[in-house]
């Protein structure tokens, strides 16, 4: 059953372990609104407290666009200028921050343009999988706006300082075969194919142990900081705890039983 959130242009939906949310505005190629970010904050909310929710995945509604960057429409009331742009940040930051800490893996399917904001959205999930179809750019430059720190350098941290700044300076478009190429996005697949990709590694990760997938992307979340702001007792505590768990003995006994395990994420 299909749940809507920001007067229908965020849905959210759940099979076999799988979460799915739909950034739905296609008219705008689904241009994130202020409301849209809201909804999805509530979205991942949800989720995070729903144990038969092992991994999300993110798309973007039709076939134009994942996302194709924030609502121009916008701007000029809620990003006029610098105030205002802190007041844009305010509304919106709930749903970055939460996606940021989203403690279970995220697949980004990318069809069509995935453009400034979305590649920061896109950034954000733990894989990118895209059609042959998909266009990345970062026009930043072209509206005479900036991006955070935080969202350059995690494009940093994906694709090196050299490509961040081809990116970053010309504003110009590149398709997924440079995408693929520089690191943006794991992997590219016909576009029939991609629906049944992406479905296919999320109920493979949905399959596993759901305490061993949060202590995964956290140390991964945690490497790629600098030393002084990784939290590594978060990331022994997470292991710990996976060898405490019910899952571990499960584990141990489905193998020696020649089964498929049974996790409970307990």
């Amino acid at each position: 059953m299909t749940q809507r959130y920001a007067d229908g242009k965020m849905l959210a939906e759940i099979d076999q372990g799988v979460g799915l949310i739909t950034f739905n505005q296609p008219e705008k190629r689904n241009a994130m609104s202020v409301g849209m970010w809201q909804g999805l904050t509530e979205i991942l909310d949800d989720f995070e407290a729903n144990d038969a929710v092992r991994v999300v995945i993110l798309t973007g509604a039709g076939h134009k666009a994942f996302v194709s960057g924030a609502d121009i429409s916008q701007f000029e009331q809620n990003r006029a200028n610098a105030n205002a742009q802190l007041e844009y940040d305010k509304l919106t930051s709930a749903g970055r921050a939460r996606l940021a800490l989203f403690s279970k893996p995220v697949i980004a399917r990318i069809r069509g343009y995935c453009l400034g904001g979305g590649i920061g959205i896109a950034m954000q999930a733990d894989l990118r999988i895209a059609a042959a179809d998909s266009e990345y750019g970062i026009p930043a430059a072209r509206l005479g706006i900036a991006y955070s720190f935080e969202m350059v350098r995690k494009l940093v941290s994906l694709v090196g300082p050299a490509h961040a700044r081809t990116m970053l300076f010309t504003g110009a478009r590149i398709d997924s075969a440079e995408a693929q190429r520089i690191g943006l996005v794991n992997q590219v697949v016909p576009d029939e194919d991609l629906t049944e990709t992406v479905l296919r590694m999320a109920r493979q990760i949905a399959d596993n142990a759901p305490l061993s997938l949060t202590a995964a992307k956290l140390a991964v979340n945690e490497a790629v900081k600098s030393e002084s702001e990784r939290d590594a007792a978060a990331v022994h505590a997470a292991v710990a705890a996976c060898f405490d768990s019910a899952d571990y003995r499960e584990g141990r006994t489905a193998f020696m039983e020649k089964r498929a395990p049974r996790f409970t994420g307990r």
